[in-house]
């Protein structure tokens, strides 16, 4: 194509070059934000000014900008909601509701009291003004993501804070456009009560449903992307749908999936790089592309814009401090309560258009006198640029120091927990590799293996190349996660030697087996064959068969015998469930002996995990569990090496009850490491982590474990 052929008038109109730009403001604004020390987020807002109709006027905001800016808010919603911790969110809802309420009531008062005194608007004016405070957009939330603290108490409050104070703010929004049209009567409450209930329902209890039925029937990666985008925008517009603002759907919609899209999976890591990529900054920049300024120049427009800032951003610290002074936080968590809730954008923008939109009368020369004039208009473009800056700093301040403050004394060297998966069916590595990222330590990146063994005997150059297509899909399998895989590829004459051989070589800590689901206990897998690996390998070893994704699993059964509380790998399997409850969000259920679950709970009073106890003491009757164990429920047996303390000749006929009573179960068998030798340089003492907590118990001794579980 020659150059003439392109229309360089502007605004651009060319999509190719509208394109270019703003994936080139994407590319570059992150680069020059970190060299001047200012937010990315707000980089993408300052360019979006610059490139927008009131700048430069390279492009319109136009609908492909309002299409992709709409898609980034509701993503940032979805977001929000998808990575909140659910234990700490059932835990804190009090909270969380407390701090909606006081921002939503302390900015409707002073923006009531200003909108009437300072500004001398009318009551229904100040009302909606006042409802344009209250409320907040996320928009800071990606600074949170960023240095890893979204499981931070304060952002976890501050964030399910958003679903009361936008419902309050956008039913204020409502009524006052039932108050101006005339229609606000029983039957307008009775409409907006019963459809924002029926929404929430569908929202809450059905797309659950749905989407474990969807993700255990179709593993293909973009099938289930694009499944994730449909359920938010589907959300979305039942919200709309109940007279609700979209973004309400949208939050809601993430913590119906919370629980099926674990942290650590591929399907996060995807949603996480495309909203960070594409959908977000698009939102930005069209925020930006509404600033003028220009509107600097008119005095009635900065006196309104002027006191929409001071009482908004007010309005949002004292309920910040007066969280912080309520609830003992810190002041960097008191900077990141505010630095959320006082950027103001979605919810703001509804306001303000359907007020600018809501004509009261004429004037004699037949002008529109608006319930929102022009000069509110132009005052909220404004208050959304200084707000949004304020936020940024204080967030992104917040967020750098508790990050900073969470690694210190951290050691700078590589965790010694080493996971090593031997691979030799291609129809269970991804759940093996998946299964292997959510039980690894938080801090290990690196410490993640595959092992492939060619019989050395009957070697062929097909079985290298089919073997070297095992260990390359596993690499892609971690890939997926931004984990780093080492594949290993062996020539042994005896499988149990060549992997008994990897893991003293490469200090393997954990060994994960896997079972296909059409395998019989009794052809090879169990019997001499596990007998002679266990013997061999005294790292913690597990045995997994899964029959279902993990992340569509409801709960997880942990069957623990006597005294398997005094084996000394005991801490380090039960740090391995602690990390699928906390990265999963799925309910545990222990069946354990009364000493030990004494001293599960008292492990569960610092490090919270959705949990129930049941005493269980005879594995010889090991059928009870025929009747408790339901669909989409996983079984996880923890056994012991023959002569280990915890030992019991009942273990042996496990095997043969899963094989025969169980055969449509996921289960995961444990068998403790025997050995800590690989251990020592592992733990660091002053981590606050939650695998260092726990692990904390058995390097202190056996003695003071019975002191915690109150023998």
């Amino acid at each position: 194509m020659i150059l003439g052929a392109l229309d360089l008038q502007l605004p651009l109109t060319d999509p190719v070059l509208k394109f270019l730009i703003i994936l080139l403001i994407i590319l570059i604004i992150p680069i020059l934000s970190d060299k001047i020390k200012i937010p990315h987020l707000l980089g993408m807002i300052i360019a979006g000014v610059v490139i927008g109709p009131n700048g430069f006027n390279l492009l319109t905001r136009d609908s492909s900008i309002i299409l992709s800016g709409t898609a980034g808010l509701l993503y940032i919603m979805f977001l929000s909601g998808l990575e909140i911790h659910m234990i700490d969110f059932k835990r804190n809802a009090s909270r969380s509701t407390l701090l909606g309420l006081s921002g939503f009531i302390i900015p409707m008062v002073l923006g009531t009291l200003a909108g009437i005194y300072v500004l001398n608007f009318s009551v229904i004016t100040s009302v909606l003004l006042a409802s344009m405070f209250a409320s907040h957009t996320l928009i800071t939330y990606p600074i949170i993501s960023k240095f890893g603290i979204s499981k931070n108490r304060a952002v976890n409050i501050a964030v399910s804070s958003t679903l009361v104070t936008n419902t309050l703010a956008l039913t204020v929004l409502a009524i006052v456009v039932g108050m101006t049209s005339g229609e606000l009567n029983k039957s307008f409450w009775l409409k907006l009560i019963l459809s924002y209930i029926a929404f929430s329902s569908v929202i809450i209890f059905l797309f659950p449903v749905i989407s474990r039925w969807f993700f255990k029937r179709f593993s293909e990666n973009i099938s289930q992307f694009i499944f994730v985008l449909a359920i938010v925008f589907l959300g979305a517009v039942l919200s709309k749908f109940a007279g609700i603002e979209a973004i309400i759907g949208a939050f809601l919609a993430g913590l119906a999936l919370n629980r099926l899209i674990p942290r650590t999976s591929p399907l996060m890591n995807r949603i996480d790089f495309v909203g960070n990529a594409i959908f977000i900054p698009f939102f930005l920049i069209g925020v930006g592309m509404l600033i003028d300024f220009r509107a600097f120049v008119k005095m009635e427009t900065v006196l309104v814009a002027t006191v929409m800032t001071i009482v908004a951003t007010a309005g949002k610290y004292i309920t910040a401090w007066l969280a912080q002074k309520n609830f003992r936080f810190s002041k960097d968590e008191r900077r990141l309560i505010f630095g959320l809730t006082n950027s103001q954008a979605a919810a703001t923008l509804a306001a303000v258009t359907v007020g600018y939109n809501i004509i009261t009368g004429y004037t004699a020369e037949g002008e529109p006198v608006r319930l929102l004039n022009d000069s509110i208009l132009n005052g909220t473009i404004i208050m959304i640029l200084v707000t949004c800056t304020i936020s940024s700093f204080f967030t992104q301040r917040g967020a750098q120091n508790i990050a900073l403050s969470e690694l210190t004394g951290e050691e700078q060297h590589e965790s010694t927990e080493r996971i090593l998966i031997p691979v030799s069916n291609p129809g269970n590595i991804e759940e093996l590799v998946s299964l292997g990222t959510i039980i690894k330590s938080r801090r290990n990146r690196q410490g993640f293996y595959s092992l492939n063994i060619i019989n050395a005997e009957n070697a062929e150059p097909e079985t290298e190349e089919l073997a070297r297509g095992l260990l390359d899909k596993a690499k892609v399998a971690a890939s997926a996660t931004d984990i780093e895989l080492k594949t290993i590829l062996r020539y042994d004459i005896s499988l149990a030697n060549g992997i008994a051989n990897t893991v003293r070589e490469n200090s393997i800590s954990d060994l994960l087996l896997g079972l296909h689901v059409k395998n019989d206990f009794s052809d090879s897998f169990f019997g001499r064959l596990t007998e002679e690996i266990l013997s061999k390998c005294k790292c913690a070893t597990y045995i997994y068969r899964p029959l279902q994704p993990i992340s569509t699993v409801k709960r997880h059964l942990v069957i623990i015998p006597e005294d398997a509380d005094t084996e000394a790998g005991f801490s380090f399997w039960l740090s391995k469930i602690w990390n699928i409850a906390y990265n999963t969000g799925t309910k545990i259920s222990f069946f354990a002996p009364e000493r030990t679950l004494n001293l599960l709970k008292e492990v569960i009073r610092n490090h919270p995990i959705d949990a129930e106890f049941n005493i269980f003491t005879d594995l010889d009757n090991f059928l009870v569990f025929r009747d408790e164990v339901k669909d989409d429920d996983n079984m996880i047996i923890v056994l012991s090496r023959k002569n280990s303390i915890s030992y019991q000749p009942a273990m042996d006929r496990i095997p043969v009850y899963l094989d025969e009573y169980f055969r449509k179960k996921n289960f995961l068998i444990i068998y403790p490491a025997q050995s800590l030798s690989w251990q020592s340089e592992q733990i660091d003492l002053t981590n606050p982590s939650l695998l260092e907590a726990i692990e904390r118990i058995d390097l202190i001794g056996k003695t003071i474990a019975r002191i915690i579980s109150g023998k």
